[in-house]
């Protein structure tokens, strides 16, 4: 493991703790907790990268190629 995920995973734990003082029944390191926030986030990484990719694929390469 290198030191910047050992940041990361450490850095993660620390803000943990900080929610767990402002929700209640909260772990510092509740499993569900970060499994949703990480399914959260790889949802919004593919719906950002999936609708300008179907917008580009309607495009006609011929048309695309000569607007350059």
């Amino acid at each position: 493991m290198r030191r910047r995920d050992f940041l990361g995973l450490a850095g993660g734990a620390a803000v943990s703790r900080l929610l767990v003082s402002m929700l209640f029944g909260l772990s510092p390191l509740d499993p569900i907790a970060y499994i949703s926030m990480a399914s959260l986030l790889v949802l919004i990484a593919l719906l950002a990268t999936y609708l300008p990719a179907r917008r580009a694929a309607k495009v006609d390469p011929m048309i695309a190629l000569r607007a350059e």
